[in-house]
């Protein structure tokens, strides 16, 4: 059936692939976080061990408003290693790192999903896509928030 929403379907197409490349950039971000969750050692053991859990679950929420809000668009949302390796501007991490390591990592990777979202904000504004950037205004904030969170721990 015909999506008339009124958005142009070449500019929901265009704001699903931004969308694809978030999502991509989220799970990947989710994957690490819960991964580091799982290996973090050390004196900071509880903190990072809780606080990763808290990030990873709120990342896991939102992976899946992302890719609803890309199925809303009309388009299918990626869901596999495969496609997030291509998307994703997050890189894995290879063996495990010391605690602070994994508290650099995290901060980037949260502000790689803030410069990612930004990417989308040109062409939403365009078209008046209110929807997805309240979308994208909510996980900026988010992001934002975590890097700060995660930046004041390595603060001497």
């Amino acid at each position: 059936m015909r999506i008339e929403i009124g958005i142009q379907e070449q500019d929901r197409k265009a704001i699903a692939q931004g969308l694809s490349s978030l999502l991509a950039d989220t799970y990947t971000l989710y994957l690490k976080t819960h991964n580091f969750h799982w290996n973090v050692t050390g004196p900071m053991f509880q903190t990072l061990h809780l606080m990763f859990e808290t990030q990873y679950n709120e990342l896991a929420l939102a992976v899946d408003q992302i890719a609803e809000r890309i199925r809303a668009l009309g388009h299918p949302a990626p869901g596999t290693y495969a496609e997030y390796t291509r998307l994703s501007s997050i890189k894995e991490t290879p063996g495990v790192p010391k605690a602070e390591a994994m508290i650099r990592e995290l901060v980037e990777g949260q502000e790689a999903v803030v410069r990612t979202a930004r990417t989308v904000f040109p062409l939403v504004d365009r078209v008046n896509d209110e929807s997805t950037a309240d979308l994208l205004t909510q996980r900026m904030q988010t992001h934002e928030k975590t890097a700060w969170m995660l930046r004041s721990l390595l603060d001497a």
